[in-house]
């Protein structure tokens, strides 16, 4: 593990062997964390308690949608558990040859089951199979109670569902779209082409893909594919979608780059039956409501789950945000969109919880104090608001939560409009956080530091969550145009920032991009948007801990303050290196956004220098390797903090362009582990030239590399390091028909007119060459000659 935060993050596919089952099955001995809301809901009047009853409900109704990834492992799970007492059950599973061991992992793989609402963890998107062998889970599920009283019935839910539950091929391992994984957003023929071709689609009818889902149908005959875009709602049929229009029905579209146009279908009424349970159920918590805003935005949320209706939802979640201090909160909805493959559909989930008056005192002093501590950030007035709008901001104890996993702390809504112009809220989960952050082993960390980390990991915590929720998903203006009408009726395009004024961070250039009306940073940057969001959220948590202001709100100073600090930091650092199990080298994917963010900021804190992060190996007391983490606490604040604020202000960069290089900079930290000495160019100058050898010519192609960020946007990124301008590619983009790159100033006259199989010969060439050559794992081999580095890139 220590070599490999010393080296190219694609070298660990040649640790990880493949698939080891111990990584898809939950343990015998794992932890069950309890919430305490009891004294919560009993501190509500009995009005407040049936809102709070009937809002709960439609909660648990919506959150089955998820379940539409394995329906049928449920079904039988609730029959089997219906059916008799678990003391009954073990009974029966010892009398018919089960060890208590193996009644314990059925156990155990069923509470699992139904804590990530499906056999896929929602905190990492792999499977999970159960941990004993399949024909003594059937022995149980066939001597239960369940199958003596219905054993056809059983038996046929058991075969439809057995071979799913235990398989670990390829595509079932993780959520993924394609080749890479299973997904039920889309069907199993869609790929990342037709998802992008589906988005461009979608945004020119200015359609949210919030609440859809993608199915491709092929003509049999003609191989014609024809895209059906199905909307969650309980009315199906013809009809208008509120404030969408005559969006229902076929429409044809020709893609960029199309010789021919692509036939549409939008629908409605996915998931029909349970949007209308949650839409019943909204109508009777409306009759329990306090006051008009929220009365007002439960017929939002009725309106959009019956019609399908984003812009409703929309409207809703404006009155939900006017709606200040609430005894019972909540928010329900197609929300977050960290399991979409594609980064851009929500996941259905809804809560309901009740202020924590003491703790929630905590975050409105930090919500007083916000315009200071956003001075206090590393870049410049313009890239904020004009005005922060003070959200509502309190600790809630969890009294339900229908989804696939709770959060400690959410800052939402996520639609852009709505954050820039009227703002949001932001709620730290406290019950949840106390209940299931206390680590029963403490890895990778020194035994002098596992005491003080002990003690003070949930109050350091629940400072950050505040900062990242807060300050660092609530901070940053969106260059973006919006449509307004002119004195002559006609919809014109004005920016909501001053053109003249802003500039760039790192060059000083006015900014020469920025987003349209109808593009959000979601569809602008699908899968990588979530990622770096949080990355950036992350670092304003651990930069503004170190304000003495910021912890003083949190009742700390003195040595304590000093503790909180370099706790939090620690926990930053090591939460970067137990990313790593979230990534899969066979896929060379990351299956959690926040657990990439925090590897990119590990990787940032190692590459300051000055030992102010190290990782050291050695040999336990079993014999085994194993790794220690360590943080120089002194250096916090003169080295960790200088590389965190330069980090920073790369990721507070919000224009398209810029963005786009800071894709490259993402890239950089996580696919080549560096940090130090790299610098996106971004001039455009056409200093550095390219050649590319067509796949399916072998001609080599002459560009500017400056073209390529502009005509791939999503495939290709151009980073100097150090002495060499590289050629990075994302080898998973369909559409980019290249197979070899070659980059340098000055092309090497023997490349100039290569054909690819001379092209691969001098690839396997350079390989042999060991004292001249540095071969990566990545792709990348450079040869040195000369004193220059020339560099060749397999895509």
């Amino acid at each position: 593990m220590y070599q490999q935060l010393q080296c190219n993050l694609a070298d660990l596919s040649g640790v990880f062997q493949m698939a080891d089952i111990s990584q898809y099955v939950l343990p015998n001995d794992i932890g069950v964390c309890l919430l305490d809301c009891e004294t919560a809901f009993n501190a509500l009047t009995p009005h407040e308690r049936l809102y709070s009853h009937y809002l709960s409900q439609a909660c648990w109704y919506g959150g089955l949608i998820v379940l539409i990834q394995s329906p049928g492992i449920y079904i039988l799970i609730q029959k089997i558990f219906r059916s008799q007492p678990v003391e009954d059950l073990q009974k029966k599973a010892l009398q018919n040859g089960l060890s208590e061991d193996e009644f314990q992992a059925f156990i155990v793989y069923c509470a699992g089951f139904l804590s990530n609402m499906g056999n896929y963890k929602s905190f990492g998107d792999s499977k999970i199979i159960p941990n004993l062998p399949k024909e003594k889970f059937e022995m149980l599920v066939m001597c239960s109670a369940a199958a003596q009283a219905d054993v056809v019935g059983i038996q046929k839910l058991w075969t439809a569902v057995r071979d799913n539950m235990f398989s670990l091929s390829d595509k079932q391992r993780e959520l993924g779209l394609g080749k890479k994984g299973t997904t039920t957003y889309f069907s199993a023929n869609c790929n990342a082409e037709d998802a992008k071709i589906a988005q461009e689609f979608m945004i020119s009818k200015d359609l949210s893909p919030y609440n859809t889902r993608l199915f491709k149908v092929e003509d049999p005959q003609t191989k014609q594919a024809t895209y059906q875009i199905r909307l969650a709602s309980s009315e199906e049929g013809a009809g208008d979608v509120p404030d969408c229009g005559c969006i229902l029905g076929d429409h044809q579209f020709k893609p960029e780059g199309s010789e021919a146009p692509i036939t549409f279908q939008i629908s409605r009424g996915d998931y029909s039956k349970l949007m209308g349970l949650v839409a019943d159920n909204l109508e009777k918590t409306r009759k329990y409501s306090s006051n008009e805003l929220e009365r007002s935005m439960l017929t939002e949320y009725i309106r959009s789950f019956r019609t399908g209706s984003i812009p409703a939802h929309k409207e809703g979640s404006k009155f939900w945000i006017k709606n200040k201090g609430p005894v019972v909160e909540s928010y329900i909805g197609f929300i977050e969109s960290y399991r979409d493959p594609n980064g851009l559909r929500g996941e259905f989930e809804g809560f309901v919880a009740v202020v924590n008056k003491k703790m929630s005192a905590k975050f409105a002093a930090l919500v007083e104090n916000a315009e200071h501590m956003l001075a206090l950030l590393p870049w410049p007035v313009t890239y904020e608001k004009d005005q922060f709008l003070r959200p509502d901001f309190t600790s809630l104890d969890v009294l339900t939560f229908g989804g696939s996993g709770i959060p400690a702390g959410i800052n939402i809504p996520n639609y852009d409009d709505i954050r820039q112009d009227l703002g949001f809220k932001n709620v730290s989960l406290g019950n949840v956080l106390t209940a299931g952050y206390k680590d029963t082993k403490i890895t990778f960390m020194q035994e002098e530091d596992k005491e003080l980390y002990t003690k003070l990991k949930i109050p350091s915590f629940e400072m950050h969550v505040g900062l990242h929720e807060l300050l660092g998903h609530g901070s940053g203006k969106l260059f973006k145009q919006r449509l307004e009408e002119s004195e002559q009726k006609k919809k014109m395009a004005h920016s909501i920032f001053d053109i003249d004024v802003v500039t760039h961070t790192e060059t000083g250039e006015k900014i020469k991009s920025w987003y349209k009306h109808n593009e959000t940073w979601d569809t602008k940057f699908s899968t990588l948007s979530s990622t770096y969001e949080e990355c950036r959220a992350e670092c304003v948590g651990i930069y503004l801990c170190l304000a003495a202001d910021v912890l003083k709100i949190f009742g700390h100073v003195g040595k304590e303050a000093d503790d909180i600090i370099y706790i939090n930091w620690l926990n930053m650092a090591r939460s970067g290196l137990l990313a790593l199990e979230f990534y899969s080298p066979e896929t060379r994917q990351w299956r959690q956004a926040h657990m990439q963010a925090r590897f990119v900021i590990l990787r940032a804190l190692l590459e300051a220098g000055d030992d102010l992060v190290k990782i050291h190996k050695f040999v336990a007391e079993d014999g085994k390797e194993d790794i220690v983490l360590t943080l120089d606490r002194a250096k916090i604040h003169p080295v960790g903090k200088p590389a965190i604020g330069a980090l920073l202000r790369k990721l507070q960069l919000n224009d398209l362009r810029t963005v786009c290089h800071n894709r490259a900079l993402i890239l950089a930290i996580v696919r080549s582990g560096s940090l130090h000495n790299c610098r996106v160019n971004s001039t455009g100058g056409g200093a550095y030239r390219a050649v590319v050898v067509s796949k399916f010519s072998g001609e080599c192609v002459y560009r500017p590399y400056y073209r390529y960020l502009s005509s791939y946007m999503e495939n290709v990124w151009v980073v100097q390091m150090m002495t060499c301008c590289i050629l990075l590619a994302l080898i998973n983009i369909p559409r980019f028909p290249f197979e070899y790159v070659f980059s340098q100033n000055s092309l090497p006259p023997q490349f100039s007119k290569c054909t690819t199989d001379q092209l691969k010969h001098r690839c396997e060439h350079l390989k042999r060459i060991r004292k001249k050559t540095v071969v990566s794992s990545s792709g990348i081999c450079c040869c040195r000659k000369r004193s220059r580095l020339w560099c060749v890139t397999t895509i």
